[in-house]
């Protein structure tokens, strides 16, 4: 099965929840447990957020684009802004880093992220904005249960 949907929308806050209702309607074609469900949702959650907080300051007008892919059983998203980008990828990435302690964040969204998917890779350039690339495959504790 090979599907592909992509979808702008502005960088406000108000907006994470219709991504991540947005990315699980379209996956409900894999038939996802609802674990499967949940850590998606969760990794669209932390990824958008994290574009429209950290990528646009408050008073900046912004877009995130979210695209979403299914190659067989492989989902792949990728998350962007064309805001601040990221100047420390790899401290950026440590637990409880954040950019924005005012903000009372946890600093967890990339490991989040990374414990709920088989993939993540991250492309950002300060000035231009961020990318992140998502990737899971579904439905593997059916696919072990049938050897």
């Amino acid at each position: 099965m090979n599907n592909y949907m992509k979808v702008d929308f502005s960088a406000k806050s108000e907006n994470e929840s219709f991504a991540r209702v947005t990315v699980a309607s379209f996956i409900a074609q894999l038939d996802p447990t609802v674990d499967e469900l949940t850590e998606i949702k969760t990794v669209v959650s932390e990824a958008v957020t994290n574009a429209i907080i950290h990528g646009y300051e408050e008073s900046e007008e912004g877009l995130v684009t979210l695209e979403c892919s299914i190659v067989n059983s492989e989902v792949e998203l990728k998350i962007m802004d064309h805001g601040r980008g990221i100047e420390d990828v790899d401290e950026a990435v440590q637990p409880m880093y954040t950019s924005k302690p005012e903000l009372e964040r946890s600093g967890m969204g990339f490991t989040i992220m990374e414990n709920f998917m088989d993939d993540l890779t991250i492309d950002s350039q300060v000035g231009y904005g961020t990318t992140v690339r998502l990737k899971k495959k579904f439905n593997q504790n059916e696919t072990a249960s049938h050897r």
